[in-house]
């Protein structure tokens, strides 16, 4: 994706697919295995391919006046081949969760990312490139369609639109891509501010350059704004532009599946993008928009995928508040640290937590407090005291309380808990 263009490495793989036409010896000299169907030129050959699976042709030719019926092995399959294809189609399906794993708190489509987050995305992003996915992308009809950008580079070379509008977290990004049973073939890029004020569309004539690159060149954009009866154009010049409003976009991976796809651009900028997001991502893209998060939280409680959340072998660790809802009866402290910097941390052996809101740089406060479970959901809580943090200066508060908290979904990076005075909490793992 790019605004107007973006770019990047090539990286290539194959695999073949075959199948062998091997006529059989003489019927005199085979072995029939009567129970698989299987021919074999002698007995050690049969015991050798027990698990073969065979699909016959029968065949006929005139020798000496007379029809001869011989059969031709036209393709096989072993059981090994189908557990190779096996464990490949595995292998994709967790290079795919890893990635999408990697990709969960994400801010701004990757600004600011950290340097141990950035490694976990690229090393996702080279686990799937090299398992290959689609063949020749381009020609596949699973590229064709409606992407939503969930991750960019954006290094310093991506253009000024994308900087100014990609990792901007309350807008939706998306890339439409049409390619096929069509002579208008189009790249066009699109921000979504929202469903009340608009969006800004980038348009791009297309065309295939090869079996996983698209060339495209930047003619025509405009805003599309809810309030206004007209667009408004976009201002810059594409065709004064020249080389500038080219571009390339080569695809490295598209899964199988066609949700997942992972092109790069002739600037540097590699996009990580997808078709259909999980509840969890939307639950994520709701927290930006700060629209519908308590109706996919409900949908996600139902889901949830651990048994005994409140079990600290699931529970344990860091985890950085990204939204909350204030129940009525709310603490005093607990409203005042809403839009800080919050973070939990649950200790694994005791159970006992740490709460730590940055105020600024080097002014924190943290609470602590005992915790222990009395189901397979919650956890009773005794506050125990806290203290403001200025430095190396610690000034104790006379802070105390009982409740407890409900974990109502856990995953490896998502955990969604209510209070007993009726308020919920989403945390993203940050260990």
């Amino acid at each position: 994706m790019a605004f107007p263009h973006a770019g990047v490495s090539r990286s290539y793989g194959s695999h073949a697919s075959f199948a062998h036409f091997i006529p059989t010896s003489s019927p005199s000299s085979n072995i029939r295995d009567g129970g698989r169907g299987c021919i074999y030129h002698s007995k050690n050959e049969m015991e050798r391919n027990r698990a073969c699976s065979l699909s016959l042709t029968p065949f006929s030719f005139k020798s000496n006046g007379r029809t001869v019926k011989r059969r031709f092995l036209t393709s096989f399959s072993l059981s090994s081949s189908a557990s190779a294809s096996s464990t490949v189609e595995k292998s994709i399906m967790d290079a795919e969760s890893n990635l999408i794993d990697a990709l969960i708190g994400i801010q701004g489509r990757g600004r600011g990312i950290s340097v141990v987050l950035l490694e976990d995305i690229s090393q996702a992003v080279q686990s799937l490139e090299s398992l290959v996915g689609v063949e020749e992308p381009t020609r596949s009809a699973l590229i064709e369609g409606t992407w939503r950008l969930m991750f960019t580079t954006r290094p310093g070379t991506a253009s000024p639109i994308q900087r100014a509008f990609v990792g901007v977290d309350t807008f939706s990004v998306f890339q439409e891509i049409q390619l096929q049973e069509t002579v208008d073939q189009r790249v066009t890029n699109i921000v979504r501010f929202s469903e009340a004020i608009g969006e800004l569309k980038v348009e791009a004539a297309a065309s295939v350059a090869n079996a996983s690159r698209i060339l495209f060149q930047f003619d025509r954009a405009a805003f599309s704004f809810k309030f206004l009866p007209f667009k408004v154009p976009y201002p810059v010049p594409f065709r004064l532009l020249g080389d500038e409003a080219k571009g390339w976009l080569e695809t490295t991976y598209l899964s199988p599946s066609g949700n997942i796809r992972i092109s790069k651009g002739n600037k540097g900028t590699t996009f990580v993008l997808q078709k259909q997001i999980s509840k969890r991502q939307q639950l994520l893209q709701a927290v930006s928009s700060g629209v519908g998060v308590e109706k996919i939280v409900e949908k996600l409680i139902d889901e949830n995928p651990t048994k005994n959340p409140a079990d600290l072998q699931h529970l344990a660790g860091k985890w950085r508040l990204i939204w909350s809802s204030q129940g009525a009866d709310a603490n005093w402290l607990q409203k005042s640290t809403i839009g800080f910097p919050n973070w939990q941390i649950v200790e694994a052996e005791t159970g006992r937590l740490q709460n730590v809101v940055q105020f600024f740089p080097g002014l924190k406060l943290r609470a602590r407090a005992r915790s222990q479970a009395t189901s397979l959901q919650r956890r009773d809580v005794n506050i125990e005291g806290a203290s403001l943090e200025v430095g190396s200066l610690s000034v104790p508060l006379k802070i105390m309380g009982a409740g407890f908290t409900e974990v109502l979904y856990l995953d490896k990076k998502i955990r969604i808990t209510r209070g007993d005075r009726g308020s919920t909490f989403i945390h993203i793992r940050d260990d």
